[in-house]
């Protein structure tokens, strides 16, 4: 096997959408028959609680500002971040901003600093009286599983929010990684996680791109790249659906920000891939992306990452099955040549299948591959990619294709298993790239705190009804979905598109942002790495699209 991999969150939206991640791995864990085909041990760490019962807390270190992680206190006053210690635990409910449930834990005996060889997790769960999504402020309030007392680091240098003393410059990220004490708590978390894995298979790390965590992040990449060569670094750059950025500075600052992140976060890495359901990444907005069974809240971090949190769980299965000696270098070795190393995601959430239908059934009711673009970039008819990693899950590979003695309706139809209609398929739709593919039993569990935003022609395997129900509709409890992992001409309209957004800002009208650290030249030299990235996804159509663009300009 592949072995365990360590993950970084950096930042409050890539805490977001984590701690979804967090909840469907848990729920699937509830699952054991069907959570069979995937290791739970890949990215969770198993343990024991107060009282003996095994829990499985994420192999994680998290970096969150002072504030942003208000709901994961221990009983000690004021400390913001878990402590390790040897007593019981008594849990009791408050109420926190907003009204929303946090669960809090208080020590009924032990010292807060007492420290085991092998401590246990502390029960840093959010409560089951789940909150509203207006009312969910930060990701402790959907965190519900358990983290380990060296997961969660909270920079006390700067405020989670309001108008001052926020990380909103890459500079700043950057800076706060060279200070020796931060680097060493950094390092010290992080070698306790890796030092009790049995076989290191590498990292991954979700990260914020459009503000000060953007820096944060390249010098995690880097320190990893430095200490650990030879492990896969799967990147993850995390931006919400909608900007909250107002005035024309700060959304320079985000423009900045996210190339810089993006840049570094590339190099350093084994694969990056842009994660978000914004429509655009650049100057002029776009509207967020759409699913045809899902009616969510753009403006809410809690509904817009819980849908990247079930694309992740889903591109991610290459490295995590039971059955596979995939790792994540592996899986970053099938996209990045050629100098790609930016990944673009796409999925189906849900995909929509009739209950009881087949896999092939479900494919030809299509036209199109039925799936969105993760990437912050306009999606094109008839797009083409030079490699894939796809996965489908929750459909059941046991249903017929065909029915015995009858013409086939279909090549797909013709099929003797659904991975090999899946590989049929993707060769029919994308014809001269390199695809691989898995198929899942396991769908994707979507149980409280899941918000439930899904279209009531769901069922509660989130299948399509034939109609809508005439009463109130029943939770969807899961959902079948299908995800990718492209290297594909569409991220040269994002990289180059990027990269004509920044040639437009005056750097003059900018001053703050470089005063916090960043070199003229520096910016410059990333902005050239930029549209050489941008030049690695270039067909002759985009060549035409970048010459036209160049002559109007």
């Amino acid at each position: 096997m592949p072995g365990e991999a360590v993950t970084l969150q950096l930042g409050p939206y890539a805490g977001s959408a984590g701690a979804h991640w967090w909840g469907l791995q848990a729920a699937a864990l509830r699952r054991p028959a069907e959570a069979a085909e995937l290791r739970s041990s890949a990215l969770l760490r198993p343990a024991q609680a107060p009282g003996g019962r095994e829990i499985h807390a994420p192999r994680l270190v998290a970096l969150e500002l002072k504030g942003g992680a208000g709901a994961l206190r221990t009983g000690d006053a004021g400390a913001e971040a878990p402590v390790t210690w040897n007593g019981a635990v008594a849990a009791y409910l408050e109420r926190g901003p907003g009204g929303a449930s946090a669960a809090r834990e208080e020590a009924a005996s032990g010292s807060a600093a007492a420290r085991g060889p092998a401590p246990a997790p502390s029960p840093l769960a959010a409560a089951q009286d789940v909150p509203s999504g207006s009312h969910v402020q930060l990701w402790s309030h959907h965190l519900n599983v358990q983290l380990h007392p060296k997961s969660l680091y909270v920079i006390r240098q700067y405020m989670h929010d309001g108008d001052c003393g926020c990380l909103e410059a890459f500079a700043q990220g950057e800076g706060l990684l060279q200070d020796p004490s931060c680097m060493e708590e950094l390092e010290d978390r992080l070698h306790y996680f890796v030092e009790e894995c049995d076989s290191l298979q590498g990292f991954q790390v979700l990260c914020d791109l459009h503000n000060g965590f953007s820096g944060v992040g390249a010098k995690v990449t880097e320190l990893l790249c430095d200490e650990y060569s030879g492990k896969g670094i799967l990147s993850w750059g995390l931006t919400p659906a909608l900007s909250s950025v107002a005035d024309s500075q700060r959304n320079a600052y985000r423009l900045m920000n996210t190339a810089l992140g993006l840049v570094h976060l590339c190099a350093h890495s084994s694969l990056f891939c842009p994660l978000s359901l914004s429509g655009s990444l650049g100057l002029k907005p776009q509207p967020p992306v759409t699913f045809p069974y899902i009616s969510y809240d753009a403006s809410l971090s809690y509904h817009s990452s819980a849908i990247l949190a079930a694309a992740l769980d889903t591109l991610t299965v290459p490295y995590r099955l039971s059955s596979s000696q995939g790792s994540i270098l592996h899986l970053a070795e099938t996209l990045n040549f050629s100098g790609r190393k930016v990944a673009a995601a796409w999925a189906s959430v849900p995909f929509p299948a009739l209950h009881g239908s087949s896999l092939p059934d479900a494919l030809c009711a299509h036209q199109d591959v039925p799936w969105k673009l993760l990437a912050s970039c306009r999606e094109r008819k008839g797009s083409s990619c030079f490699a894939q990693s796809v996965v489908l899950r929750g459909l059941g590979k046991d249903r017929p294709s065909s029915s015995p003695g009858r013409q086939p309706r279909s090549p797909l139809h013709a099929c003797e298993s659904t991975e090999r209609v899946l590989q049929r398929y993707l060769h029919t739709a994308f014809p001269g790239a390199f695809s691989t593919s898995h198929v899942l039993e396991q769908p994707c569990y979507t149980p409280a705190p899941y918000p439930q935003f899904f279209s009531p022609r769901l069922s509660r395997q989130g299948f399509l009804l034939d109609q809508a129900p005439t009463s109130s509709p029943a939770a969807v409890e899961s959902i079948p979905v299908l995800a990718a992992l492209q290297s594909a001409p569409v991220l040269h309209t994002l990289l180059y598109g990027l990269y004509k957004d920044l040639q437009k800002l005056n750097p003059r009208r900018c001053a703050s942002f470089f005063s916090a650290g960043v070199e003229q030249d520096d910016f410059q030299e990333a902005l050239h790495k930029l549209r050489t990235l941008a030049q690695c996804y270039e067909t002759e159509l985009e060549a035409d699209g970048s010459e036209e663009e160049a002559d109007s300009d």
